[in-house]
Parts: structure tokens; sequence; C-alpha cells
């Protein structure tokens, strides 16, 4: 599939009165001389402006389920094509795929056993294998932004959604035009302080909130959260606390969050991988300030991967790892006592988001 060169020109970027180019797409607004590249390493200052390097090459496709992204209540039981390319704008040192988010080639080698694929053969290829969804994963969708922009115009065009696995890391004046674009995103929310961000990813915790904010309050974006759990560091009582206890006063009560066992990897192979019990512990904390859809990720738990009506509290989606179980829905409502489920479920492809009518008690 041929690529438009054209495409490869990066948006969201100004010239300043130094000579440089300065890139707005993310919080760290990297100011760079022509031949300069990024901290995400596929983002490069040229003559004329931002290139963007990775345009139009993945790093790998999947089809996956839906579940694994993780979306519980986005299109259950359907599967995605997932794909991304390489290079992020954090730097986690917990990073699982940091061979391709921190390749300081631009991901030369991994890049180099994938065929070039523009987005309309990602669309095709999505139609193609029955995907209901593409998936922007591997490294975050942000740094690639105008690649995943343009190949969620060729799959709305044959009626595929789109979703952003991202970690929310982007600026305010690129938030609006990207997320218009995406029918789902799945956030990944590190930990809940600065000096956490600011230690172990590399970054800062503001742009992250902000955007959790703009997508609950500002989009149709259906929203789920990831929070990898890290024993000893952003695990602690208090800690969990003060998340859950946001999410439920800033996004609201029915945002599904997804706490995700921890391994060893990258540059933090002393930690120790996190226990299912510190995951259900985690749960326990966020159902207690109220959250309702609360589950454990990376570990068989039964009822931690379950969906539960949140009024008669029977479980409306049974899950087997990635496999749908059962599912005990009449379109978007419990069949036991008829309270409606937020989501986009399968049945209708119905969307029920509550407002201050439809609030549960």
């Amino acid at each position: 599939m041929k690529v438009v060169e054209e495409s490869y020109a990066g948006r969201w970027s100004k010239r300043t009165k130094y000579g440089r180019f300065q890139c707005g797409l993310c919080p760290r607004r990297c100011s760079l001389r022509p031949g300069q590249k990024g901290f995400c390493f596929v983002r490069e200052a040229t003559d004329t402006g931002i290139r963007l390097s990775a345009y139009g090459r993945a790093s790998g496709f999947c089809v996956d389920p839906i579940e694994k992204k993780p979306l519980y209540h986005f299109l259950p039981g359907t599967t995605a094509l997932s794909f991304g390319t390489t290079g992020c704008n954090l730097g986690c040192k917990f990073c699982q795929n940091w061979r391709i988010t921190r390749a300081r080639d631009g991901g030369a080698r991994e890049l180099s056993s994938v065929p070039p694929a523009g987005p309309e053969a990602i669309a095709w290829t999505a139609q193609a294998e029955g995907c209901a969804s593409v998936a922007f994963t591997y490294n975050d969708p942000v740094v690639f932004a105008e690649y995943a922009i343009d190949t969620a115009r060729e799959c709305r065009k044959r009626g595929i959604r789109t979703i952003a696995v991202t970690a929310g890391y982007i600026s305010a004046e690129a938030r609006p035009e990207f997320f218009s674009f995406m029918d789902a995103a799945n956030v990944d929310l590190k930990g809940f302080s600065e000096a956490f961000y600011r230690r172990y990813s590399l970054g800062e915790m503001k742009p992250v909130l902000e955007t959790l904010v703009y997508l609950a309050q500002e989009t149709d974006v259906w929203l789920e959260i990831t929070n990898l759990l890290i024993p000893g560091l952003n695990d602690t009582k208090k800690g969990l606390e003060d998340m859950t206890a946001w999410i439920a006063n800033n996004l609201g009560p029915d945002v599904p969050v997804h706490f995700s066992a921890f391994h060893p990897d990258y540059k933090m192979w002393d930690y120790p991988a996190t226990s299912a019990a510190t995951l259900s512990r985690a749960r326990e904390i966020a159902i207690g300030n109220g959250l309702r859809y609360v589950y454990t990720s990376n570990v068989a738990d039964p009822i931690g991967s379950a969906t539960f009506c949140p009024k008669c509290l029977e479980p409306v989606i049974k899950r087997d790892g990635f496999r749908i179980g059962s599912m005990k829905l009449n379109g978007s409502n419990c069949t036991d006592c008829g309270q409606r489920i937020v989501g986009h479920f399968t049945g209708g492809h119905e969307l029920f988001v509550p407002g201050p009518k439809d609030s549960q008690s």
C-alpha cells in the first residue's frame, strides 16, 4: 500500500524566533533544530516543520478480543485489529513494550519486518478479518496522531470503530481533534501523584487528569481507565483512596476502572509481581468510594473480571480470561431487574450514558 508522502508532515507545531520548531502535540513541547528528534523519537524537525517518521509503519498487527485492551463495556465479545508504531512521549521505567517505545533509532529494526500499511489498507484488513474495531495500541497513539486520525477516517467509512489505548499525555490544543476521531479510549493512569509521574514515568500527572476530565465531561468517547499497580510504589491504601475518590467525584461513578498486575520488566526487575490480593484490595477500595464497575486484570479472578448490576448485584457479564462466558443483558438492561448498565453493547449496539434523571441509587 503506497503511503502518501505529504501525510508524513506533522501538525501542531510552530516555528520559533530562534529557527527551531516547537512541537505542540504533547505537554513536553519539544523545541527542535532541523535533524533533531523529540523525546518520542518519531517526531523529527526538518527545514520546513515536524515530520512523523512512523507514519504508515506499524510495528505489528494482531486480532485481539476487545477485552484485552482492556475494554469491558464497549462491544464486549467482539474483536479488534490492534496495531501500533514505535516511540512514546513518556519514559515509564516499568514499560512492558520498551523495545518499541524507547527505541532511539525510531524502531527501525522493529519496523523493518512489517510492510508499510496506509490507513485505507488497515481499515480494509479490519473489515476483512471481521473486526468491529481498530485499536491503536502497543505504543501510545498520541505520538502517531496523524496516522491514527487518517486511519480512523478510513475506518468510519466502513462502520468500524476506533479505540485509543493511551496514557492521555496530550496537549490541550491537540486533544479535541485527536479524540474527535476516537469512539473509545482506555487511559492508563500510572499513579496518583506528581512525584510518581516525575520519577517513574518522566512526565506530569496534571495533563493526564485534564485529559480524563475532558473525555468524561466534554466528549461522547467511551472511557475506561487502567491502573497498573506496582508493589510498594502506587498501591498504598491512601493513594488508592485518593485516586478512586477523585475518579468518582470528577469523572463519575460509572467509569469502569481496571486494576492491572505489574510484572518485572525494563528498568524495574527488582520489584515483585503484583499479587491477586493487592488487586482485590484495590477493587474493594474503589467500590467503597462509590465506583460501580471495577475490575482486576492479568490474574485469574472470576469475581474481579465480571460485570455486576449496580442495583440487584447479579453478574450481567461473566468472563473467562478474555472470553465472554455469559451475558445477561437485554440491550443495555439487566435481565433480572431491568437496571440500565452503562456501556456500548452488541445488543443493538446501543450506547447508554446516564443523565441526572437516570442516576442510580
